[in-house]
């Protein structure tokens, strides 16, 4: 059931409704109770999911070098912590997209899915962080725990970046050092490297945080345009058109001349089957190199793999599936690459 009244409508905004949000080019439907059953009883008949071949790659991060890497001086780079949690530094700042430390994306602690590997960099290491991008409330995205402990880290919160329907949110538990955008919306942050500027994008998908609450809230992805390097981060999303139109909405400024398209994109590739279940809210790997291709990135890093087991694919299948895909097309791996949990890869910075 959908928000009784939408606080933020505005009639000329096609995806803005009465009693919530929509999405562009394909309407979401909540699936029943009974499509939920039926997904469960065939996942448990067939024994899905089936386990990993082996855990998830990890290694020990780099945190000298990411607690040195700052101000003028940062070396764009991704740090994969797990799931659609990164690190990304670019433009002299630190910031994390879609924040889950907790063992389990669930509200409750004793049951839901739980976390089958720790994060690649702990809460408690990480350098501080100036920004939060979360792309919607589904709670393996939007953890309380995690955005309440980084609104207590020391030198002071970060500015955490949300879609409309979240800020108040965040207030009720606590975190006032928040904005919220609707879609194509532009909030420009004065940083060390030059002005930063963190656009909401729209994605193919839905938010809930309860039985009652669906589409209440908006969702989407986030472009984050610095000096020394345009990142896109998907959020979670279905195939769609959003991504031609996400590269047309930046065509101008990312021009050949002015460096050309993004320099990286996160881009989710698992928690997809069954198709018949997830295809209206969750990309496959293959749809997952569409949104590469439609975005004109140059470089991708697969995300929302690995960690929570949510849906009935293998925990590893995802990055096997990719690099089957990626030979199949020639492209090298570091153009749609996945890294190990803690893992840091170092970005070229964009031609000034």
């Amino acid at each position: 059931m959908a928000a009784k009244t939408n606080p933020y409508q505005d009639p000329a905004k096609p995806h803005h409704r009465a009693n919530g949000f929509q999405n562009n080019y394909v309407e979401f439907v909540p699936r029943s109770l009974s499509e939920l059953l039926r997904w469960k009883r065939q996942a448990l008949m067939n024994g899905l999911p089936k386990p990993p071949r082996a855990p998830t790659p990890q290694v020990a991060p780099e945190l000298p070098w990411l607690h040195a890497n700052v101000g003028t001086a940062m070396v764009p780079s991704v740090t994969w912590i797990g799931h659609a949690t990164a690190l990304v530094q670019l433009g002299g700042l630190s910031l994390l997209t879609d924040p889950i430390f907790s063992p389990r994306a669930s509200p409750l602690r004793f049951a839901g899915p739980k976390r089958h590997s720790p994060p690649g960099i702990a809460l408690a290491e990480l350098p501080r962080i100036d920004l939060v991008l979360v792309s919607h409330n589904h709670y393996d995205h939007l953890d309380l725990d995690s955005v309440a402990a980084l609104s207590r880290q020391a030198g002071g919160p970060p500015l955490f970046v949300v879609p409309l329907g979240l800020k108040p949110w965040l207030k009720d538990h606590g975190i006032d050092s928040a904005i919220e955008l609707d879609w194509w919306d532009r909030h420009a942050i004065a940083a060390p490297a030059g002005e930063v500027e963190v656009s909401l994008v729209p994605a193919q998908h839905w938010s809930s945080r309860s039985p009652r609450d669906a589409l209440a809230t908006l969702w989407g992805g986030f472009a984050v345009l610095a000096p020394d390097c345009h990142l896109l981060f998907t959020g979670d999303t279905a195939y769609s058109r959003d991504f031609g139109d996400i590269r047309a909405h930046f065509a101008e400024r990312q021009s050949p001349a002015r460096g050309g398209g993004f320099d990286l994109a996160l881009i989710p590739i698992g928690a997809y089957a069954p198709r018949w279940f997830m295809s209206n809210q969750h990309v496959d790997v293959a749809e997952a190199l569409r949104i590469h291709d439609d975005l004109g990135a140059k470089r991708s890093l697969g995300i929302h793999w690995g960690v929570f087991e949510l849906t009935d694919e293998p925990l590893d299948e995802p990055p096997r599936k990719l690099a089957e895909l990626r030979r199949a097309r020639g492209l090298p791996e570091e153009t749609f690459f996945v890294t190990a949990l803690g893992e840091t890869r170092r970005l070229a910075p964009r031609p000034r």
